[in-house]
C-alpha cells in the first residue's frame, strides 16, 4: 500500500542560507495533518527537535510517521567525507533513538555551493561536470556515508539527485549508480528534479526501479524551465519563479508513474515536495491541492 507524506521544504524550510523566514515546525506539522498527509521528513538539522524524546512526542501527537532526513555533503571533496559521516550518523541516531529505524538518510551533494552548478541549473553541460577522479571521490564518499549508517544503526541511505549540485542530469545519475554498490546505496527519485535536469522521470523509474527505495513527488513547469534557459536564471531564481509547480500543473506524467508503481507493487511512501523559498507563496493551500491531486490518482 502506497502512503503519502509531505516534507518541510514545501513550507520553505530549506538547507540553504536564504533570506526570509520559514514557518516553525509546529505549524508546518499541523498543516501537514490538516491537509491529509500521514508522514513527514525531518527537514534540515535543527528545524525539528533534536532530542529523541521530544521529536517522538511531537510526531506521535500528530500521528505522523518519520520517513527520512536530508543530509547534504560536499562529496566531490574527500576532505568533507568524515564530517559528512558524522552528520549522517548524528541524524540517523536521532531518528533511530526517536523510534524510526526504518527512516532513510537522504544523502545529497552540498547543493548550491558551487557557483557554476548553481548558476546553470537546468542547463548543465558535460564541461561543468566532475572529472573521472572526482567521480571516484564522490562515489567513495557516498558509499562511506551509507556504510557507516548501515553498520551503526542498520538504516539505509538513498542518494537524492538535485539541480544545483553535481548529480543533476540523467547522465550524472547514471554515472553515480554505476560507480556505487546497489546493495549499499539506493536512489531517491525526485520527479521534478529529474525533469528539470533534462530527463524523463518515468524512464528513470523503469530504469532504476531496483535502486529506488524512496520516492519524491515533485512537478516541473516547462514554461519556467524555458524562461530559465532564455533568461539564465540561477537555481534559486528558478524556484522563486515556480519551476516546481503544484502537482498536475507541470509536465511530469503522474498518472503513468502511479500506474507503474502499482504494477510493480511498490509498497513504500511517496513524499510530496513542492520546493519554495522561505516566505514564498501559500504552502498550506498548495499542500491541500497537491493532496487532492494525488487522491485523484487513487492514492
Amino acid at each position: 500500500m502506497i502512503q503519502v507524506a509531505n516534507a518541510p521544504c514545501s513550507w520553505g524550510a530549506l538547507e540553504f542560507e536564504l533570506e526570509g523566514e520559514s514557518l516553525g515546525y509546529q505549524q508546518v506539522l499541523d498543516e501537514m495533518v490538516e491537509t491529509g498527509y500521514s508522514g513527514t521528513e525531518l527537514g534540515d538539522w535543527g528545524f525539528m527537535p533534536s532530542v529523541p524524546e521530544e521529536l517522538r512526542s511531537v510526531l506521535h501527537a500528530r500521528q505522523l510517521e518519520l520517513l527520512g532526513a536530508f543530509v547534504p555533503v560536499a562529496l566531490a571533496s574527500g576532505e568533507a567525507h568524515n564530517a559528512g559521516v558524522d552528520l549522517a550518523l548524528k541524524t540517523a541516531g536521532l531518528m533511530h533513538e526517536a523510534g524510526y529505524p526504518g527512516a532513510f538518510i537522504v544523502l545529497a551533494d552540498e547543493n548550491g555551493s558551487v557557483d557554476e552548478r548553481t548558476k546553470n541549473a537546468g542547463r548543465i553541460t558535460p564541461a561543468m561536470g566532475l572529472s573521472e577522479d572526482q567521480w571516484l571521490t564522490f562515489a567513495a564518499g557516498a558509499e562511506q556515508v551509507a556504510r557507516a549508517v548501515k553498520e551503526r544503526y542498520g538504516m539505509r541511505t538513498v542518494f537524492h539527485h538535485h539541480c544545483g549540485g553535481y548529480v543533476e542530469t540523467p547522465g550524472e545519475v547514471e554515472t553515480l549508480m554505476k560507480l556505487t554498490d546497489p546493495e549499499l546505496l539506493g536512489l531517491c527519485l525526485d520527479m521534478g528534479h529529474y525533469a528539470f535536469g533534462g530527463g524523463d522521470p518515468l524512464h528513470a523509474l523503469e530504469s532504476y526501479y531496483s535502486r529506488i527505495w524512496h520516492v519524491h513527488f515533485k512537478d516541473f513547469d516547462p514554461e519556467v524551465g524555458k524562461a530559465s534557459l532564455e533568461k539564465t536564471y540561477d537555481y534559486f531564481k528558478s524556484v522563486e519563479e515556480g519551476v516546481f509547480c503544484e502537482l498536475g500543473k507541470g509536465n511530469v506524467d503522474f498518472h503513468a508513474i502511479v500506474d507503474m508503481l502499482g504494477r510493480k507493487a511498490y509498497d513504500g511512501w511517496v513524499v510530496v515536495e513542492q520546493d519554495v523559498l522561505p516566505g514564498m507563496g501559500s504552502p498550506k493551500i498548495c499542500a491541500a491541492n497537491n493532496r487532492n491531486f494525488i487522491k485523484s490518482l487513487g492514492l
